[in-house]
């Protein structure tokens, strides 16, 4: 079942504990990040999301501190971007592809890392069982690392973002190469971690749908510059209304497109962008009384299509996705 973000759950008076501001990142000529800027809030996740290139990567090196931007500020808990340390100290991170000792055990790793933030050695192992607990792993705590599943590796690589019990988490692709079951249930933690301890959570990942089932807050990065951003119902908003998509074989798709364009109530009928079988149809001004939500036009569009003896392997509405939003404001980079 999908998990429904609730905008009201986190307070929206209280100051951001992530605040960035105009963020600027070159390599040599290259500019990777142009004037990135956003704030979250204590108890809120926040999606952050861009094709391959968009400049993610730079962001998150840059807020965890790994790199210098060359322009630019951000605080963290109150805390300048002029202090890294203090900073490392009021964050978590879960890097993807992160490495973990095989020959340690769950609970001799998180014990480590609690040390290393200056807790006792008793005390770093207390507070390394109740982590094991809230991530459900209570039960491998003396378990080698080696005998992890992949999801059980995730758990812990979570735990360890919490060990100094941060402020703002960052979590890169953490589902990544996870079931159905799995992602959902680890999306259930990151929940809870952002609910219950009232953290802030920046979530990267490529599947939309777990952002826009999951995230209060996102931000579209693309060709280093922030093209969208918002809470998740407002950026889905911003999504076109008078276009549908219809799925033919991909041998049909010129005669399909041809027909479209032949038939009434229709503007524009195009492949769509990075979508082999799919066409783009641009319905006329939905202000004219013509929507993607018209079912007669929609009959006729399609009877249009059974008529000339084209399958139609697929049909929907955009406009009420995040994803239609995502194809919408990163169209340069995916041509």
């Amino acid at each position: 079942m999908m998990i429904q973000s609730n905008d009201s759950e986190a307070p929206r008076c209280l100051p951001p504990v992530l605040l960035a501001k105009d963020l600027r990142k070159s390599y040599g000529p290259r500019s990777a990040l142009r004037g990135l800027s956003f704030s979250l809030k204590a108890g809120r996740i926040l999606g952050f999301l861009g094709p391959n290139g968009a400049g993610k990567t730079t962001s998150i090196r840059i807020l965890t501190t790994i790199l210098e931007a060359d322009a630019g500020h951000f605080v963290v808990d109150g805390i300048s971007c002029q202090y890294p340390e203090k900073i490392r100290r009021r964050i978590g991170v879960l890097p993807e592809g992160f490495g973990l000792p095989k020959q340690s055990t769950g609970i001799e790793y998180l014990t480590f890392f609690g040390q290393l933030y200056g807790r006792t050695a008793a005390a770093a192992r207390t507070n390394g069982l109740a982590l094991l607990e809230t991530v459900g792993l209570q039960q491998r705590a003396k378990s080698l690392i080696g005998t992890y599943s992949h999801g059980m590796r995730q758990r812990l690589g979570i735990a360890r973002a919490l060990v100094n019990d941060p402020v703002v988490v960052f979590l890169d692709e953490p589902t990544l190469g996870l079931d159905p079951r799995g992602q959902q249930e680890l999306l259930g933690l990151v929940r809870q971690i952002a609910r219950e301890r009232n953290a802030g959570v920046v979530l990267c990942s490529h599947l939309l749908s777990e952002i826009e089932g999951s995230c209060d807050d996102v931000v579209i990065l693309n060709s280093g510059e922030v093209v969208a951003s918002g809470s998740v119902n407002e950026v889905i908003g911003r999504a076109e209304r008078n276009v549908i998509r219809i799925r033919v074989p991909s041998p049909s798709v010129a005669e399909a497109q041809r027909v479209l364009e032949g038939a009434p109530n229709i503007m524009r009928a195009s492949p769509a962008d990075g979508m082999a079988g799919w066409l783009r149809v641009e319905l006329v001004d939905a202000a004219n009384g013509t929507s993607s939500g018209d079912n007669h036009i929609n009959n006729r569009i399609l009877e249009a299509l059974i008529r000339c003896e084209i399958p139609i392997l697929g049909f929907e509405a955009a406009g009420g996705r995040l994803q239609d939003v995502f194809l919408q404001v990163t169209e340069r980079v995916i041509k």
